[in-house]
């Protein structure tokens, strides 16, 4: 039997903490498909502003995350993140721009700007007959809404503000659980109040609860319902 392939785009969103850019690499490698990380970008423009002492919230930012050169590797085994050629993947996760990114992402001429690029990707993977895994925020709803799956992550604050603390640990980023809670929080009400591109489930996406799934279980639902949508050839998922 030949190797499983994906044809199509699988569309996987959710807030922070369900284990999205775990599962979206994992299932990408595991289909032979690209994979793009559409909350790297944000967050690389994120830093640009930051670097040029602007204020996130305020619209002298958006000439900033405009302007910045974005670049976002779509090989799920070796993922990238450049801004204006330097290699920012560490730096885009470190506490300042985590607190700064929905307040830049919020901004519409930033989400024209980014959500351009995105489909840009997308439309290369499938010109080049390859199959692809995006993930963030508004992918079911504005990226693409005529993905044959979309599906929306879950999990409990309390089980999305641990799994960051750990994550944050293994970085050696410092913090504690009781603060991580309160920003998972923050940032949930800010994503899903924003005016542009509000945090919520496309109308036809399947909602995943992963609070009492490992990654491998979530990996597991996922590739069953890439299998029942026929997205994949050369093989059967499983």
């Amino acid at each position: 039997m030949g190797a499983e392939r994906l044809r199509g785009v699988v569309a996987l969103d959710g807030p922070s903490g369900t284990g999205k850019s775990t599962v979206a690499r994992g299932l990408a490698a595991r289909l032979g498909a690209r994979y793009l990380d559409t909350g790297a970008m944000y967050r690389a423009a994120t830093l640009a502003v930051l670097r040029a002492g602007e204020d996130p919230a305020a619209p002298s930012a958006i000439p900033v995350a405009v302007a910045a050169v974005v670049e976002v590797g779509s090989d799920p085994d070796v993922p990238t993140v450049r801004l204006d050629g330097e290699d920012v993947a560490d730096e885009i996760r470190g506490e300042a721009v985590t607190s700064a990114v929905s307040a830049v992402s919020a901004h519409p001429t930033v989400r024209v700007r980014l959500v351009d690029q995105q489909r840009r990707t997308i439309a290369d993977a499938l010109a080049a007959g390859l199959g692809i895994v995006v993930e963030g925020r508004d992918i079911g709803t504005v990226v693409a809404p005529d993905a044959p799956l979309k599906v929306y992550l879950t999990a409990s604050d309390e089980v999305r503000a641990s799994r960051r603390d750990s994550e944050d640990r293994r970085a050696g980023r410092t913090g504690d659980l009781a603060s991580t809670l309160v920003a998972v929080r923050r940032r949930d009400s800010l994503d899903s109040g924003r005016a542009a591109s509000p945090l919520r489930p496309a109308d036809d996406a399947v909602t995943l609860d992963t609070s009492e799934l490992d990654v491998d279980g979530v990996l597991s639902a996922l590739l069953e319902l890439v299998a029942e949508r026929g997205l994949v050839s050369g093989g059967t998922a499983r």
